[in-house]
């Protein structure tokens, strides 16, 4: 037997497993990553200075140019001093003021979404005291806000049908630059390239194109593939934004590890970058690993993690993270598998930071709901709900319709396994009125999940799963 602890609320929760049985994968260390870069400012200097398929910085901007950067919120990223985002803006801020662009001319955006807006203190942690210092006394450091419609621009339907509504400041800037994090994502494969802009400075409208059942509930996108329509959608309305723009986004991403540190930095053209990052990227986060598949996947669930305080306890956030976890490792698991996981499911829905999503757990418990799908309906009424768009645009609170892109991804979990465990809930109705189980602990959840897998289950054990990075794991012999 073997004792392994897993993320649980504040701490960690125990679990004796068989040894014979489980496999324990930890990203990182069980696979160790490919090396970090030795000189991280050099590396991300050097890409800057010498872009794939566009002209350096250089040679786009001068005098009277109007410069936007946009960069990501703290759910991706790190916040160490070499960090991507503290690297590379410093360096393009510089190569913007040597070619004549005057600093009131450069603004910084970050490009949350429909994720929170980010606070100054947030705001300054991953800026990073140098450039928050020099941009915010002049106020152009901002979030975008995908309610403000004096700053939004409507262009049309992209080729796929998508509809493109996209931040005006980007839209009429002579030069947009955007940081990214090629980093691996279950929602189209990875992170960065496309999908940041195509997600993070559109409105509820853009992302209802993809971030919807009829998308996320094809074979294509479980297991993760960034081959899915979710990804081409992704880039049809990053392309769609250039060519109204007339200008291409000037892109550096950075491949990172399960640390969130640099492997390698591309820079210049999107469409060019983001296949040759994805072959870096590949190196690190499509493991063909497993030589059998398995029949129970075991991982814990602190309270607060990616998405914020509340996304290991909101039950709506739980079942996404489950998801994401089978999104993610679906190529290693038996047809008839199950999913244990602790959670003090608690029924902290934070309602600060998730304003929609009590209303919507609620309806589902309700008005002949089913399956989470069922709820799809509401998104528009939700969405335009004042109260909710309020406490996004001023109150620090995720946009209403995020809560409907969840739902689509929190199905996938009963969609593919046969059972989930939520294990140590101090409110068990909580998880079992989304459809889950409920133990008090691993080993009564292993000895009830027999009835689905026998008694002698082949064991994925995942520690620290919202701890690090994440991979996608495949068997040995899968080809990606």
């Amino acid at each position: 037997m073997i004792k392994l602890d897993f993320e649980y609320g504040q701490g960690t929760m125990s679990a004796v497993l068989p040894g014979d049985r489980t496999e324990v994968f930890i990203p990182g260390e069980t696979v160790p990553d490919p090396p970090v870069l030795e000189d991280i400012e050099g590396a991300t200097r050097e890409a800057i200075l010498n872009p794939m398929g566009m002209e350096p910085i250089a040679n786009l901007v001068g005098l009277g140019s109007k410069v936007v950067i946009i960069f990501p919120d703290k759910v991706k990223g790190g916040f160490q001093e070499t960090s991507h985002r503290k690297t590379a803006i410093p360096i393009v801020v510089e190569e913007c003021l040597k070619a004549g662009v005057d600093k009131k001319d450069i603004r910084l955006i970050c490009s949350n979404g429909l994720h929170r807006k980010m606070t100054d203190a947030e705001l300054k942690r991953i800026l990073g005291e140098k450039i928050y210092s020099m941009f915010k006394p002049l106020n152009n450091i901002t979030c975008h806000d995908s309610e403000d419609w004096d700053n939004l621009i409507d262009l049309g339907f992209d080729e796929l049908g998508n509809r493109v509504i996209m931040n005006k400041e980007v839209f009429e800037a002579d030069l947009a630059v955007s940081i990214g994090h090629t980093l691996g994502n279950p929602y189209g494969g990875y992170s960065g390239g496309y999908k940041h802009v195509a997600t993070g400075i559109t409105t509820w409208e853009s992302i209802a194109c993809h971030h919807v059942p009829e998308v996320m509930h094809r074979d294509d996108f479980t297991p993760v593939s960034h081959h899915s329509l979710m990804r081409k959608k992704f880039d049809a309305i990053g392309k769609h934004m250039e060519k109204c723009m007339g200008r291409k986004f000037f892109t550096v991403d950075a491949v990172l590890d399960s640390y969130q540190r640099q492997i390698a930095v591309f820079a210049g053209d999107t469409e060019m970058l983001q296949p040759i990052s994805w072959e870096v990227a590949n190196k690190r986060t499509y493991i063909p690993w497993a030589k059998e598949k398995f029949d129970i996947m075991i991982f814990g669930m602190p309270q607060e993690f990616h998405y914020g305080n509340g996304h290991g306890t909101n039950p709506i956030l739980i079942m996404q993270a489950i998801a994401a976890n089978i999104i993610r490792h679906r190529r290693v698991m038996n047809d008839n598998f199950v999913v244990i996981c602790s959670s003090i499911c608690n029924g902290y829905f934070h309602d600060e930071e998730f304003p929609s999503y009590r209303e919507l757990y609620e309806l589902f418990q309700k008005d002949y709901h089913n399956v989470l799908p069922d709820c799809s309906k509401y998104g528009e009424y939700l969405a335009r709900k004042q109260e909710y768009v309020d406490k996004y645009r001023y109150g620090f609170g995720y946009h209403p319709y995020h809560a409907f892109s969840m739902i689509s991804c929190g199905h996938i979990a009963e969609k593919e396994a046969a059972a989930v465990y939520i294990v140590g809930a101090y409110e068990p109705g909580y998880a079992r009125s989304m459809g889950m189980k409920t133990r008090a602990t691993f080993e009564e959840a292993l000895r009830d999940a027999e009835k689905y897998v026998g008694k002698t289950p082949r064991i994925l054990a995942l520690p620290k799963t919202f701890k690090l990075a994440g991979v996608h794991l495949m068997m040995e012999d899968d080809k990606i």
